[in-house]
């Protein structure tokens, strides 16, 4: 006879779950975001209960349930802290004896030893058996069943058969973990000046988890640096979609700016002012486009333009918030987290962007503001943030 049980995908949610009266705004938007990770495997039925989202097949529908192809689509969506694939089966005792034997059956038939635990949380108390009993009558079950195969380890199991007996019955052992945070599009926009180098990536990485929706924008300087340099922060960008959604790209033509920038600014001042022209640029974008702070990869001391008075220098010309995720992390941390999210080895790439072409041997580190006002004392500023703003090509990724 044929056991009957319902495929589903089981979420669970993290710092969502501690929202008060708004909660219901992030939980829509996690659906939302979720549909739109899934809109070309087909409809499903996305909802909430409790702690928990559930992703399952609409009754009307015939497919299969693609639960393989669901978590790969869903492992980079923001705001939740796991994921599973459950079956769902009628509360009977009967029924949950012959659903376990099916599912350790299918485990087991590589002939290879695995370990083993049962937990069961039995909400419904008018269960015939408590969570030990089950536990235990389940496990001899097991072991009978393959003698030769399974062992029982309570602390580091290699399966842990997780068993929640509600209204309905539910069974799972796998975990996918995530990367929680906030969904994308809960906490306004951001505006991203990303570069090829490694920091960027990981900086949009951390604001999107934190829910911003996020636009980028990165200056070219072409022939000084080519088509492979541009390439690979499309390829950045990319990826960074994976977790952030849709990401227009902008792709300002710097060079004549940068041309100037080198002819009339000292050399030792050349590269705060070339951040503060890009700050500019990016700051007059993100108000055009409605959009409500800017993003960088900057991390403390860890350049000459990154010192306290160069990043004050540099946030002086623009109007919205500047957010630095990164700036108290050590860089090996940062290029961990690059490691961890697939963007270390695109920026490793030896393809330079402008900021590492045209910098100055011995930058000031301490630069004030009558440095800044004297360096830039031979600039047209409104007409070269003008001619960037002028030179923009966008890409939607």
């Amino acid at each position: 006879m044929e056991i009957e049980y319902q495929e589903l995908i089981l979420i669970r949610l993290g710092e969502i779950a501690l929202k008060g009266l708004n909660r219901h705004k992030f939980e829509t938007r996690l659906i939302s975001n979720l549909r739109y990770r899934l809109r070309d495997l087909g409809k499903f039925k996305i909802y909430q209960d409790q702690s928990r989202m559930y992703i399952e097949k609409r009754p009307q529908d015939e497919f299969d349930f693609p639960t393989r192809e669901i978590l790969q689509r869903i492992k980079d969506v923001f705001g939740y802290v796991s994921a599973s694939p459950v079956r769902r089966f009628t509360n009977d005792i009967d029924i949950l004896f012959a659903q376990v034997k099916e599912y350790v059956d299918e485990l087991y038939a590589d002939g290879g030893k695995h370990s083993f635990k049962f937990e069961t949380r039995r909400i419904d108390k008018n269960f015939p058996l408590n969570s030990y009993q089950l536990n235990c009558d389940l496990g001899k079950k097991v072991l009978n069943a393959y003698p030769e195969q399974a062992r029982v380890d309570v602390h580091n199991p290699d399966y842990l058969f997780q068993i929640e007996i509600r209204q309905d019955i539910y069974l799972y052992h796998e975990i996918q973990p995530a990367y929680s945070g906030l969904p994308v599009g809960t906490s306004g926009t951001g505006m991203l000046l990303l570069s090829g180098g490694i920091d960027s990536p990981v900086a949009g990485f951390q604001m999107a988890s934190r829910g911003l929706q996020l636009e980028a924008i990165y200056f070219h300087t072409f022939p000084y640096t080519g088509d492979q340099a541009k390439q690979k922060v499309i390829d950045l960008a990319t990826r960074i979609s994976n977790f952030s959604g849709r990401l227009p790209l902008h792709i300002v033509d710097f060079t004549e700016i940068q041309l100037e920038l080198n002819q009339k600014v000292p050399s030792e001042m050349l590269t705060v002012v070339m951040r503060r022209m890009m700050m500019r640029i990016a700051d007059r974008l993100a108000e055009k486009n409605n959009i409500n702070c800017l993003i960088t990869g900057e991390s403390l001391g860890q350049v000459a333009s990154q010192t306290v008075d160069a990043l004050r220098c540099t946030n002086s010309v623009v109007d919205r918030p500047v957010f630095r995720p990164l700036i108290g992390i050590d860089k090996n941390d940062t290029i961990k987290l690059a490691r961890e999210i697939n963007t270390y080895d695109t920026s490793i790439l030896p393809y330079d962007d402008c900021c590492t072409i045209f910098v100055a041997k011995h930058p000031k580190i301490n630069p004030n503001q009558t440095d800044c006002k004297q360096a830039e004392k031979d600039l047209d500023i409104e007409l070269l943030v003008e001619q960037g703003l002028n030179n923009i090509e966008t890409i939607i990724i």
